[in-house]
């Protein structure tokens, strides 16, 4: 029997072949692009879940309760030991520092080699890796972090450090500072981790580089680098160990900051997934993928249902003989589905082929790193088995109910009709349905495109065309200060200032302020830019009170912006210059300026309160304003400067436009994300349009020459077919319109300075859904038309 079911479909498949290639053809891209977003998701999902005992590691961060509260994944460094010591809830606590873009040297080497690494390097406690399963391949990781200046490199770096020399006992130099003895090689760290640190230097040596972050009493300094991971022992909650915190905060701080740090627990699970606090995944998009590759299997599934019941009519008198001699409603609905099975299957193998052939661009577009690899999980073998399953049923089980409840006389003598396979009701709703996803797409993409376009081109309050950044050493504020000299020198240099960081930057130093006469600092932080006489003129601020800073190497003013004057409430900006200003506990000084406020991070956030002072062996950043014109001679000599007054230190630059587009780059790939699979899914649309028209020629056949006898010219037939695709998709935008609003308005509520959504987002989502439609369509419907009317009245359709 189930010989006899698959000849019969494998039959009228070959008799068949533009249908089945179009029903083929859409499977594959859907079931392809579902399995790009499955294991996009898998990956994502499995960040950091490889550890011992991950549903029991925590990472402790940091809430500020001032105005309002605030997260921070870094806490006070001696959180860590306090914790160790007075409670008992953890097996294992470690500490970890890391400290992004370092330069790493190998001393006793001619000429001297040097590096610098951008993961940085970490200083780490031993019990880090009894926490995390990061293996050696060479010596003992707690060996080394245990030895006062033992160091652990990955496999990676032994080869670009040694070559083929054996690692273990060569030396390392960190920041031309301190010298490293290489204890472990550890293995390649996998991809699906968020500790992406390739050295680690023992904690032992971190009060060498940071004597007061590395004491005991730093409790007031939250570095943003300064992290303490916990595994809880077999029993104990994190509801146990969160109600221990408010009692530690009392212990080793004043009842006033007591009440502003609070400690919370973070599942190591949940890290990569919280960008308020260093991660670097959004659940909400992987959501949004899911969803994408769910419509475009249903997407699919629609092309290969109205095709199929569109062609019921032509198989009726198959279906007639069949049910004549003998066949029971249940084996003509076996033999459709038994035919839906081997396309699908055929999609599937296709699909998995492509799939193989995508991920590269995938992994390029998306800058992730994903292996899909069928045989070593089962995960992805049980998804392509249940997209077989469910495509199967979703696409076959109504058309086969069709074909099996048709009437054999009727059949055999050819008067079965629309009414018969159930009109065009239901293939006006598929229609509708595949037409709004692909609209709602479209307007999802053009309105995070406006939206990333209008973070990057709005007004920030300050200037950023034209402004390289060079991070400096640190190192004598004099070598500094020479460099900015030298730089200011080159022709098409307008303006050169060194300063802690740019006014937008992801690395911020909150601290506390005091107005003069009152008792206490203010229960909201403020944002610390350490900046010299040029900050404000080269990134344009606008004084509105006051003056600008003086050059000097001490602290003689402060300059703030207009959040911090209205959040002090204690008058105008002109009434507040010359009072006195005591910051960070211990840098008092008056008020000499006010500048307009300005985006200090990005456009997700408040205005932040701000101020600027002199503090020269902070500055880790040198800015230049370039003039229009030629840049290349500009960094060509920029970099020969450098080489001359740091040749112990690596060069590099970049562009402030490209460091703030960073901070958009979640956003950046979502649009990559939808902006692909929209493609896809107007394409998978357009074949089942193609094959509607298709179908629908060939049963208009003899309509279509008679129009052509008694008149009808190319434009009228062309209309014969779009008249009712235009009324499908005008349906399908008066659904997705609000759908696509209320969605994208959710999207929007995360930037504090967003778009508003108008019609110039949905007139060219339907225009542009209609002219590919139309485009489509009209290809199909010409040809229809070019027939001669002779030519279609012979037919016998």
């Amino acid at each position: 029997m189930f010989k006899t079911y698959f000849l019969t479909s494998w039959r009228h498949l070959l008799r068949n072949k533009g249908y089945a290639i179009i029903n083929v053809l859409g499977l594959t891209l859907g079931i392809a692009c579902s399995i790009l977003i499955f294991v996009l998701i898998r990956y994502h999902s499995s960040f950091d879940t490889f550890h011992p005992e991950a549903d029991r590691i925590y990472r402790i961060i940091t809430e500020f309760h001032d105005e309002g509260v605030t997260r921070n994944a870094a806490v006070p460094i001696p959180l860590g030991k306090a914790f160790r010591n007075d409670y008992v809830y953890a097996e294992k606590v470690a500490r970890v520092v890391f400290y992004p873009n370092t330069l790493v040297a190998l001393p006793g080497r001619a000429p001297l080699r040097k590096f610098q690494e951008q993961n940085g390097v970490a200083f780490a406690e031993p019990e880090y890796f009894d926490i995390f399963n990061f293996p050696t391949v060479e010596g003992s990781a707690r060996a080394a972090m245990s030895d006062p200046y033992g160091a652990l490199i990955t496999q990676t770096l032994a080869r670009k450090y040694f070559g083929k020399e054996e690692a273990v006992g060569q030396r390392l130099r960190f920041n031309n500072q301190t010298d490293y003895v290489v204890r472990g090689v550890l293995k390649d760290l996998p991809g699906n981790t968020d500790r992406r640190q390739e050295i680690y230097l023992s904690w032992a040596s971190y009060k060498d580089y940071q004597p007061y972050l590395a004491s005991d009493s730093s409790w007031g300094a939250v570095y943003g680098g300064s992290n303490c991971f916990i595994r809880l022992k077999p029993g104990v909650t994190p509801a146990q160990v969160e109600g221990a915190f408010p009692a530690l905060s009392r212990k080793y701080y004043s009842p006033d900051d007591a009440r502003i740090y609070q400690f919370r627990l973070q599942p190591i699970r949940d890290v990569h997934f919280n960008t308020d606090l260093d991660g670097t995944a959004d659940r909400r998009y992987l959501w949004a993928a899911g969803f994408i590759g769910l419509f475009l299997i249903v997407t699919a599934s629609i092309n290969f249902i109205n095709l199929a019941t569109a062609q019921a009519l032509i198989r009726s008198r198959e279906v007639g003989v069949r049910k004549v001699l003998g066949s029971e409603p249940l084996d003509v609905f076996r033999q459709f589905m038994l035919e839906t099975g081997l396309i699908t299957f055929a999609a599937l193998l296709l699909a998995v082929g492509l799939a193989y052939l995508g991920l590269p661009t995938l992994n390029r577009l998306l800058k992730v790193h994903i292996d899909m690899n069928l045989f070593g999980s089962w995960t992805l073998g049980a998804y392509l088995l249940l997209i077989l399953a469910v495509v199967v049923l979703l696409a076959g089980s109504y058309p086969g109910f069709v074909l099996a409840r048709f009437q054999p006389i009727p059949a055999l003598k050819g008067k079965l009709d629309q009414k018969h396979i159930g009109g065009f009701s239901l293939r006006r709703v598929l229609v509708v349905f595949q037409f709004s996803i692909s609209q709602l797409l479209i307007i999802g993409c053009l309105v995070i495109a406006r939206q990333i376009w209008y973070s990057e081109h709005a007004d920030l309050g300050f200037v950023k065309d034209g402004v390289v950044t060079v991070p400096l050493p640190v190192s004598d504020p004099v070598k500094a200060r020479t460099l900015r000299e030298r730089f200011l020198d080159i022709p098409g240099v307008e303006r050169v200032s060194l300063c802690f960081q740019p006014p937008a930057s992801a690395a911020n130093n909150a601290t506390d302020i005091t107005l003069a006469g009152r008792p206490k600092p203010e229960n909201w932080a403020v944002s610390q830019k350490y900046a010299d006489d040029q900050y404000v003129p080269l990134f344009g601020l606008k004084l509105v009170a006051g003056r600008n800073l003086f050059p000097s190497d001490t602290v003689d003013g402060f300059v703030i912006n207009v959040t911090t004057v209205n959040k002090l409430q204690a008058g105008t900006p002109a009434e507040l210059i010359g009072h006195q200003l005591t910051v960070d506990g211990t840098v008092k000084a008056p008020i000499v300026g006010v500048v307009k406020d300005f985006n200090s991070l990005s456009f997700y956030g408040d205005m932040a309160p701000v101020v600027v002072y002199t503090h020269p062996r902070d500055y880790r950043t040198c800015a230049l304003l370039l003039r229009t014109g030629h840049v290349a001679p500009v960094l060509a000599s920029m970099e020969r400067i450098w080489n001359d007054t740091y040749p112990e230190y690596v060069y590099s630059h970049q562009f402030l436009d490209e460091r703030i587009a960073r901070f958009y780059e979640l956003d950046d790939m979502l649009l990559t994300l939808i902006e692909f699979f929209a493609g896809i899914a107007i394409f998978i649309g357009c074949l089942g349009l193609y094959g509607l028209v298709s179908f629908m020629a060939v049963r208009k056949t003899k309509e279509i020459g008679v129009r052509k006898v008694l008149g009808a010219g190319t434009p009228q037939i062309l209309w014969l077919f779009g008249r009712e695709l235009s009324r499908l998709i005008g349906i399908a935008f008066l659904l997705a319109a609000p759908t696509g609003w209320w969605f994208m308005h959710r999207y929007l509520e995360s930037f504090r300075y967003r778009i508003t959504i108008g019609w110039s987002v949905f007139v060219p989502a339907l225009a542009g859904t209609l002219v590919i439609a139309a485009l489509t369509v009209g290809y199909r419907s010409w040809k229809a038309s070019s027939v001669k009317p002779v030519e279609n009245l012979r037919s016998t359709e």
